[in-house]
């Protein structure tokens, strides 16, 4: 399943599955196939999204200097921080216009 979020105050956002339904259970949001984030909501889904990114990276930072070598594998996996990113700036135009988020209307 692909999720197409939505507002009016910036472009539609694709994501698959998987992300999308990670990053909706960090905001407190249920995976679905229809959902919306209010405006007043938005502040909050933020700062949870900002502290999971940077305690996704705090493990992230602790694995790589205990790999030996120091060269980063050539098949990195996406990080949460690029994952959440578009999000983040989706649910930051939208605060900012006060103009909820919706999927699957």
């Amino acid at each position: 399943m692909m999720y197409k979020f939505r507002s009016r105050a910036d472009s539609d956002l694709f994501m698959n599955q998987g992300p999308a339904e990670r990053i909706l259970g960090i905001i407190g949001k249920q995976p679905g196939p229809k959902g919306i984030i209010e405006p007043a909501d938005m502040a909050r889904a933020i700062a949870a999204l900002e502290a999971a990114v940077e305690e996704d990276e705090g493990g992230r930072g602790g694995a790589q200097a205990a790999a030996q070598g120091g060269a980063p594998a050539s098949g990195q996996a996406i990080s949460l921080r690029q994952r959440a990113w578009p999000f983040v700036q989706l649910l930051k135009r939208s605060l900012e216009a006060d103009t909820p988020v919706v999927w699957g209307v």
